[in-house]
């Protein structure tokens, strides 16, 4: 999988280009919604387009639990299963062993974990996780890794790093001897892992590039280290990977996150936070994020953002949607979901844009200056 049409900011690291999909085409830098179960909370897929959103993600782990891949394959795979006829990027479940790890005992072979829904047992390895992502026919599929803790010792980083290394060669060798099912191409990416150490990044960016995957993610960050490592390591790992290949930073993030990484060189994220925040009544503005449980919203008959076009903000007020809140009406998930949802697309856009008029840097100073500033007031006043 190569970046098609690239450009580069001279400055930074910043980069715009396209990837092509047998679902369409992906204009990156990217933010990819979270679909864990086969839907982006109370968001329907003309939601998801009208928002701006060009690919989604969805869970191995969460849909082999439920529904279950009898049910999934006689759908004939997840974009048909969920309606949606965009790109979709499947991880591998390698998180949710990290995540849910009271539940999981680890082996060479790979997982055994308890399902949170029944309590049944469940194996994941490196052949059963592909196997898995066929079913799905995802666009996008990732190598089944171990996501490191944090913090970790140099040697235990190592260990899990190396362990990472094997999975990911099965995953590549069993991915290779198999086929798509429904017809349309998959592409297999690797993750980066070595937790916050320079050398152990180093040594596992050469290593999935040596293996030679699709494409390549950086996982086991924002697990709860310091933002300034995760920087640090963000920056060693993009020197080396391929300039011509998409790079993922798995699991990232709030919007100033997006902006530092993409400046850092990064294609595509994902996070929760734009539906999971819209859900507890925070949404995110250029002038950072507000809250809408906050008493002084309460005859705000403005929109959330000025700025914004979005369904929700071009239709209803800060006072509406408080009351909606107050209310608990069910209505306000979704119009807080679109305005969020559509708030990182637009922030992808606009940066996209700004790296093709040789502007990034201008735009980052700009971003920053308004986005940090107001949240600071905001979090004075609340």
């Amino acid at each position: 999988m190569k970046i098609e049409e690239l450009i580069t900011c001279p400055e930074t690291k910043a980069r715009t280009g396209r990837i092509e999909t047998d679902h369409g085409s992906i204009n990156t830098p990217v933010f990819m919604p979270v679909g864990t179960a086969g839907s982006v909370k109370s968001l329907s897929p003309v939601d998801l387009l009208e928002t701006g959103s060009q690919i989604i993600l969805g869970n191995t782990y969460h849909l082999l639990l439920r529904p279950g891949m009898e049910i999934m394959e006689s759908a004939g795979g997840l974009h048909k299963f969920m309606s949606w006829a965009g790109p979709i990027l499947t991880d591998s479940g390698g998180y949710q062993v990290f995540s849910l790890g009271q539940l999981n005992k680890i082996t060479e072979e790979g997982v055994v974990f308890q399902s949170r829904i029944d309590g049944s047992k469940h194996s994941l390895s490196p052949e059963i996780s592909m196997d898995i992502q066929r079913v799905l026919g995802s666009d996008i599929v990732m190598a089944f890794d171990e996501c490191t803790p944090y913090p970790a010792t140099p040697q235990q980083a190592q260990t899990s790093m190396e362990l990472t290394h094997r999975w990911e060669q099965r995953s590549l060798s069993y991915f290779r001897s198999t086929q798509p099912k429904y017809g349309h191409g998959q592409q297999l990416f690797g993750i980066v892992q070595g937790s916050v150490y320079p050398e152990l990044r180093k040594v596992s960016a050469q290593t999935l590039v040596d293996m030679d995957f699709d494409g390549y993610a950086i996982g086991g960050l924002s697990v709860g280290e310091p933002k300034a490592d995760m920087y640090e390591i963000t920056e060693v790992v993009t020197e080396h990977l391929p300039q011509d290949q998409p790079r993922y930073l798995m699991g990232v993030g709030k919007p100033e996150d997006l902006v530092e990484a993409v400046s850092l060189g990064i294609d595509m994220f994902d996070c929760v936070l734009p539906t999971r925040n819209a859900r507890h009544g925070i949404m995110f503005t250029w002038d950072g994020p507000v809250s809408l449980k906050a008493a002084r919203e309460k005859d705000a008959h403005i929109p959330l953002d000025a700025d914004c076009r979005c369904y929700s903000c071009q239709n209803f007020s800060r006072a509406y949607l408080r009351h909606l809140f107050k209310a608990s009406e069910l209505l306000v998930y979704r119009l807080a979901s679109i305005h969020n949802v559509h708030f990182y697309h637009e922030l992808m856009s606009t940066m996209r844009q700004s790296i093709i008029a040789g502007a990034f840097p201008a735009f980052k100073r700009d971003f920053f200056a308004r986005y940090n500033l107001k949240r600071a007031e905001l979090k004075s006043s609340l």
